[in-house]
């Protein structure tokens, strides 16, 4: 197996890891706090949709030409890494809560046994299966997106799933043998690492899509290992520098003319509306992430890369600007918690 193949095994197997310990805690919460017949219905239910949209949409995944598929897959590839990168590197500086899979179990169940319980002998238990429902259709599809995307593009479709049904396969297990939250799963530090890996790819398939099919990074597909050191040296040095400034803290001095604004309140939507509203939220977070000054610098640096046909920068472009728009969006969130 080349060096390659096994970083995108490695990538795709801890990614599916994350979004598998995040759908076995809801699961796990729905069944003890509620109901566990109507939460596995809720889990069936949920692979059923999932496997109905990937039989619609996989096949026409791979259809796509491959220039456009590397930009779209870099650009989505780019916007995930970086928004996982992003909150571990807040999280290993101090400016973050750490994730605590124990926590969220807890209040899952909490919200589960406060909602309006509607199980009645020989009725279904709706509120835990459209917990366990969403959760795995919501996962579930981040897990399609990094199979179908790295497979297509490295023609290893085969591998990747291996990879992905290799980490769902032993996170529920490991889940439902324990019957409780996988805390004991460094996810913090399973998400930094995805962050990166998911962020060189996102720049190796950007870069070539964007630059045209006769341009290849030197060392070809090798390069990826390179671009995975690049991106861990400067997420390294970016939780230094916010380590480094965190120890000198700012103490903001109210005005005396300073008044407290009075908290917004949020419209009161209709179940339909509010349920078309969460729909959109969910994709344009999907797409642009959760800063959309970084989705922006993706798009401008792609576009220079296929503009302007210096080979000195073709290679260089979307990796300066992935840090230096990555260090701007770690620079605001620091500034608004001083």
């Amino acid at each position: 197996m080349s060096g390659t193949s096994v970083a995108l095994f490695l990538s795709v197997f801890l990614a599916c890891s994350v979004e598998a310990v995040e759908a076995v805690t809801i699961v796990l919460a729905a069944g003890t706090a509620r109901d566990w017949k109507s939460a596995i219905r809720g889990v069936i239910a949920g692979l059923v949709t999932l496997g109905a949209i990937i039989a619609v949409f996989g096949p026409a995944i791979s259809q796509l030409p491959i220039s456009f598929l590397r930009i779209a897959v870099g650009g989505l590839l780019l916007v995930f890494g970086l928004t996982w990168l992003r909150k571990a590197i807040l999280r290993s500086s101090g400016y973050k809560a750490l994730h605590d899979e124990e926590k969220i179990f807890q209040e899952e169940i909490a919200a589960a046994r406060l909602a309006a319980k509607e199980t009645r002998h020989g009725v279904a238990d709706w509120y835990a299966f459209t917990l366990s429902y969403k959760g795995v259709l919501l996962e579930g599809l981040e897990v399609a997106f990094i199979v179908l995307t790295f497979g297509t593009i490295d023609h290893k479709v085969t591998l990747a799933s291996i990879a992905a049904l290799t980490a769902v396969l032993i996170v529920t297990a490991a889940g439902f043998a324990l019957r409780a939250p996988l805390a004991r799963v460094p996810e913090n530090t399973l998400k930094f690492g995805v962050g990166i890996m998911l962020t060189a790819f996102g720049i190796f398939w950007g870069v070539e899509g964007s630059a045209g099919a006769n341009k290849k990074w030197p060392g070809d597909n090798w390069a990826v290992l390179g671009l995975i050191v690049f991106v861990a040296v400067v997420a390294r040095i970016l939780v230094e520098v916010l380590k480094s400034t965190r120890s000198k803290p700012r103490v903001a001095v109210p005005s005396k003319n300073s008044t407290v604004k009075p908290e917004k309140v949020a419209p009161v939507r209709s179940k339909g509306a509010a349920a078309v509203v969460a729909f959109g939220e969910f994709w344009i977070d999907f797409i642009v992430g959760d800063d959309w000054r970084i989705a922006a610098g993706i798009v401008i640096s792609f576009i220079l890369t296929a503009t302007i046909k210096v080979s000195a920068f073709t290679f260089v472009t979307v990796p300066v600007f992935v840090a230096a728009f990555l260090a701007y969006s770690l620079s605001r969130v620091v500034r608004a918690l001083k």
